[in-house]
């Protein structure tokens, strides 16, 4: 089974990850706390994150600047970003949160609604690409491992694999109709990659059955 996605809520405010922390209750994940970019760092060096909420004005490593060595690591490069900052900042922040690698940008006082919309979206996106991977790995193994060329043997674990996949093709379709609804344009991109690897995974499926 999938463990929790876990979500990374950096700011150096205590009552601003309390709020966070209350937004996000409501949905299946684990949301871990970081009071600097320095803390930040450290959590993503041993642990898996499905999204970070960056705050942009922090002492010290601000937002943009945690966000820099954030994109430089290859293990955490590909973590999305959104950053998290007061309505009365400097006009040029949306861009530059872009420009540091976010997938989007949202002002304090925000929608608890339309936050909690948005990392719903991309907790679940992250838990489909960690069930294809295990898919794209027993497919692999059983290649590898009990079907050698030209053998006919099916098995069970063919069928059972093919479900599994037909599962994820759904809950891709579910995902991909939510983003039409909320016409969030941050999940263009990653959405076209997940359905890229899908189709991709599908093809390589069928050339074996």
């Amino acid at each position: 089974m999938t463990d929790r996605a876990k979500i990374l809520l950096v700011d150096d405010r205590e009552e601003n990850l309390i709020a966070l922390e209350a937004i996000l209750s409501s949905l299946d994940l684990v949301p871990v706390r970081a009071r600097s970019g320095e803390e930040a760092l450290k959590a993503l060096l041993n642990t898996e994150f499905a999204l970070i909420l960056l705050d942009v004005r922090m002492p010290g490593m601000d937002g943009f600047e945690t966000a820099a060595h954030i994109k430089r690591r290859e293990r955490t490069r590909n973590i999305p970003i959104i950053f998290l900052t007061v309505v009365d900042s400097a006009p040029d922040y949306a861009f530059r949160s872009y420009a540091a690698g976010a997938v989007d940008y949202l002002t304090k006082p925000f929608d608890p609604w339309v936050l909690r919309a948005k990392v719903s979206v991309f907790a679940e996106l992250y838990n489909m690409n960690k069930r294809l991977a295990e898919q794209a790995a027993m497919l692999r193994e059983r290649v590898s491992t009990e079907l050698p060329p030209g053998a006919g043997d099916q098995s069970a674990v063919l069928p059972e694999l093919s479900r599994r996949l037909t599962a994820v093709q759904e809950d891709l379709e579910r995902v991909r109709e939510v983003a039409r609804k909320s016409q969030d344009q941050a999940l263009a991109s990653p959405l076209s990659d997940l359905a890229d690897r899908v189709a991709s995974l599908r093809a390589g499926f069928d050339a074996l059955s």
